[in-house]
């Protein structure tokens, strides 16, 4: 197969890639306690070896810890105040609505893919949910599909005919396993017949909201990951993996969902001139019941801003609070599409609207949840090692955004 290796350059850096496929996975969900847990029982053989030949260091996602914010993060190489991508919803004060952010309309820079297929790469974006496929395919020239909506894959819309005859499996469950395998399964076929050599696999996190690391089904889940990274290495490709986030436990001692109903609890206090935003709100209730770590307030009076942050800095269960022009310098927010305060709870908390926002009779198993601090913090596993000057960045502040930077650029 002949693969392109010039180089691109898109938001202010420059990839000089080599003349193997490329593989970059979104491990969504994947706290670096799973990984451990299968690991220290012998369950991923090809991850250990990646790790042991390769490269593996802990790197800080992009806050807030959601799907949308942080693979747009991944595909662009830069943080959410360039993109523009600040949750899986958003408030929209100018319009006066509360919106999706599913849509490349929002995105605000361009994609490390676009630039590679325009390079001459041939690049594949496989993601296990739809709703990622508009924005982690903008501008892109290439095949694009995710495995919830694989069946439906056309030439003219998605680059691919045939997707589940290509692939030798038929499209899974959303919320199931299968769903992310399928993306792995995916990006092998596309490598072995030729079609991709530079390739975008994001999975989903269903398995790691609805099971803890040491659970059975877990270390099944990551032995069968593990495979298709055998399968992926053997094609000759180099691979990088990253989470969007971690995952933590949302629950009290006696396994109860620990929630914080930010929106009643601020009426109750304040009066009614509260809109709280929950932005990992998404299509997939049985993940997290739209419940996460994160959220944020807007306010009819503005004037009431200094006196409601001090109050909520005083609630057991949250850990921050901050202004909108502290959180575009903080938390790299984009500000004009976060609120007027900023919401984050403890490692063992959700925050939410009110009750009836949150069906929690949905969720497949208990409150699994992220958004906040204690799921920023993930892996970056490289299958090459280091070269020197990478060793160094890695040993500063590298995210799970500079993936693509450290793969290519940052390898032997």
């Amino acid at each position: 197969m002949d693969i392109s290796t010039t180089a691109f350059t898109v938001n202010g850096k420059t990839y000089h890639p080599p003349s193997k496929p490329v593989v970059v996975i979104c491990m969504d969900g994947s706290a670096d306690e799973y990984y451990n847990a299968s690991l220290a029982r012998g369950r991923m053989p090809h991850l250990e070896k990646m790790i042991v030949t390769g490269f593996r260091g802990l790197v800080r996602g992009a806050l807030p810890s959601f799907t949308n914010v942080n693979n747009s993060s991944i595909v662009t190489g830069v943080s959410p105040a360039v993109h523009g991508i600040s949750g899986n919803f958003f408030y929209d004060e100018k319009k006066d609505q509360e919106i999706m952010m599913n849509s490349a309309e929002y995105l605000r820079a361009d994609t490390i893919l676009a630039a590679a297929a325009n390079a001459g790469r041939k690049v594949a974006v496989v993601t296990a949910k739809e709703k990622l496929r508009d924005i982690l395919s903008h501008k892109m020239k290439g095949i694009a599909f995710s495995a919830e909506k694989a069946a439906q894959a056309k030439m003219d819309t998605h680059g691919i005919d045939n997707a589940e005859a290509i692939t030798g499996h038929q499209t899974p469950e959303i919320y199931s396993a299968a769903a992310s395998l399928f993306v792995l399964r995916a990006g092998v076929a596309l490598i072995e017949k030729g079609m991709a050599d530079f390739l975008y696999l994001s999975l989903t996190d269903y398995m790691q909201h609805t099971y803890a690391p040491e659970a059975e089904a877990s270390l099944d889940f990551y032995a069968a990951i593990d495979t298709e990274l055998g399968r992926l290495l053997a094609t000759g490709a180099i691979i990088g993996a990253t989470p969007d986030h971690g995952m933590n436990a949302k629950v009290d001692e006696h396994g109860k969902p620990n929630v914080l109903f930010v929106e009643d609890m601020l009426e109750a206090q304040f009066g009614n001139h509260f809109r709280v935003i929950c932005p990992i709100t998404d299509p997939y209730v049985k993940h997290h019941g739209a419940l996460g770590s994160y959220v944020v307030i807007h306010m009819n009076d503005k004037s009431k801003i200094p006196a409601v942050k001090e109050w909520l800095e005083q609630q057991p269960g949250i850990t921050e609070v901050h202004d909108k022009h502290a959180a575009a310098r903080l938390l790299e927010q984009p500000e004009d599409r976060t609120g007027d305060l900023v919401v984050l709870s403890a490692r063992d908390v959700v925050v939410g609207r009110r009750p009836q926002y949150h069906d929690l009779s949905a969720l497949d198993g208990t409150l699994r949840s992220h958004g906040g601090r204690y799921e920023e913090m993930v892996s970056m596993i490289l299958s090459q090692p280091l070269n020197a000057a990478y060793t160094m960045k890695a040993a500063g502040d590298p995210r799970n955004f500079h993936v693509f930077d450290f793969l290519i650029n940052g390898t032997k």
